[in-house]
């Protein structure tokens, strides 16, 4: 069974891979995204390393935030003028799950974005930090 994390965010305020990445350090979580990430071009799968650990990543593609709400009303107030849907997909792994929650919280506290696990009314900020923090420790079960 998959999992979907939606990042809602202005196409405007996408990261850079050098951002992103200066983003999740200054956070100081041990994730390394992959050196060519393109956050607006690239589909398929994103490979990281999590705590020195490789076999790590998740699903990426983006698309126009109103083609993924729809008419969805009550959904696009909570997403503001966000224009772009980033679309982060795990299996069962908790070191890729781990690893969407970091991406999620470096999108959030330093690029606007707001966050929802499959469709669910946003979390502040505060809850997907606590989230991450438990899926990094349950990710390091794995090892």
């Amino acid at each position: 069974m998959s999992n979907t994390q939606f990042a809602f965010l202005k196409k405007s305020q996408a990261p850079s891979r050098a951002a992103l990445q200066a983003s999740i350090d200054a956070l100081g979580f041990d994730l390394k995204l992959d050196p060519t990430l393109n956050l607006l071009e690239d589909s398929g799968f994103s490979p990281c390393v999590l705590a020195g650990i490789s076999d790590v990543g998740f699903e990426l593609f983006t698309e126009p935030a109103k083609d993924l709400i729809g008419d969805n009303d009550e959904f696009l107030e909570s997403i503001g003028d966000s224009d772009l849907a980033v679309n982060m997909i795990w299996r069962g792994s908790m070191k890729d799950c781990a690893s969407v929650l970091i991406v999620s919280c470096a999108l959030a506290k330093d690029f606007g974005a707001v966050i929802s696990y499959e469709g669910e009314p946003p979390e502040p900020f505060e809850n997907l930090l606590e989230a991450t923090r438990e899926a990094i420790a349950e990710a390091k079960k794995e090892r």
